[in-house]
């Protein structure tokens, strides 16, 4: 092979990627990838009658995977029909779906807006290009699929016996409800900044019978206020919302401000995101700093994302920076093997 077809394959490649990509995140959604893993084989165009999908289309998603080794493709001449089976990519790509459906359909918007973010006139601030439904329904699953294994171990490892917990940034209060349904003697509050997201909330709270031990408000963890429901609260909770937090000085304050609203509080679990790829002006860069040959799944996408949004994404090492003049010690940073950088703080308050 001459150097200038390998070079066009690998061009090739990059393109059909993107589309590889998009096209995971939808089969996700529309449950091809959790029917193909539960049945190991899938006939295309009855999946797509069933779930009430174009099914041309679908054949343009079941090709698409093919290219990207996700699926293999088998096509039956005799009865005209298309299946797919696992390929040789399919368990991992699994394991990482939330990670492209939060890339393409809860960030696509962004990145497509790319040449307006990059130039200084046209450049927005707030996340308004990104729909919001998507990056709920992608952190719910990468929340379960490699944050639990580890804040289950953390939470069973806590020291003492939490009667009331609060959760910063709750989403659809999942992990509330989960908490509750393993430790039946507490209670939860539930503080999110997004109405919708709330309002849902409320309503699984009802449904799944934690009503009378679950509540919600409407806040931004960044400015809420003492109330009475948080005199007892002995455990405090926050994940992939933490670099709300910053820039540095802010971050103190906000934590100084939750050690006060929390007085009873003695442990601090705060998972999230942190930044070891690319050096942001005026700060040192990250010191497990990949190289560009080495980069892993989800930290280009997700620190790059940022950058464009403006929003700061601190490295591990600037958070442990913060704890003690935050007011809290850090009794153990668990790092998470994926998504890269990632780390749950378990913090203790200093008296």
């Amino acid at each position: 092979m001459s150097s200038s077809t390998a070079e066009e394959r690998a061009v090739a490649k990059i393109y059909n990627s993107a589309i590889a990509a998009a096209s995971i995140a939808a089969a996700w959604e529309v449950g091809l990838l959790d029917s193909l893993r539960e049945h190991g084989k899938v006939n295309v165009p009855q999946f797509a009658a069933e779930h009430n999908l174009d099914g041309d289309s679908m054949r343009g998603v079941a090709v698409t995977l093919a290219v990207a080794e996700v699926v293999v493709v088998n096509y039956d001449a005799q009865d005209n029909t298309t299946s797919v089976i696992p390929g040789r990519l399919f368990d991992e790509t699994y394991k990482t779906k939330s990670m492209f459906h939060w890339l393409t359909l809860g960030s696509g918007g962004l990145f497509c807006r790319m040449q307006h973010e990059l130039r200084k006139d046209t450049r927005s601030t707030a996340d308004s290009h990104r729909d919001p439904r998507a990056i709920a329904y992608a952190c719910r699953e990468l929340n379960r699929q490699f944050y639990d294994p580890v804040f289950w171990g953390v939470m069973e490892g806590l020291p003492y016996k939490f009667n009331s917990v609060v959760d910063l940034g709750c989403g659809s209060g999942e992990r509330l409800m989960q908490i509750l349904g393993r430790y039946p003697h507490t209670t939860a509050i539930g503080i999110d900044a997004a109405g919708p997201a709330i309002k849902f909330a409320e309503g699984e709270a009802q449904k799944r019978g934690f009503g009378d031990r679950l509540s919600f408000t409407v806040g931004d963890a960044r400015e809420i206020q003492y109330g009475d429901g948080f005199a007892n609260v002995d455990l405090l909770t926050s994940f992939l919302c933490g670099h709300d937090f910053w820039p540095r000085e802010n971050c103190i304050t906000t934590l100084r401000m939750l050690r006060s609203i929390f007085p009873k509080v003695k442990r601090f679990l705060l998972g999230d995101e942190t930044r070891g790829l690319l050096h942001s002006a005026g700060s040192a860069p990250p010191v497990k700093q990949v190289t560009e040959d080495n980069v892993p799944i989800f930290a280009l996408g997700l620190e790059f994302g940022h950058v464009l949004m403006d929003v700061y994404i601190p490295t591990m090492e600037e958070w442990y920076g913060v704890f003690e003049e935050g007011g809290w010690r850090c009794v153990k940073g668990h790092e998470l093997q994926k998504p890269a950088f990632a780390v749950i703080f378990e913090l203790e308050p200093i008296d």
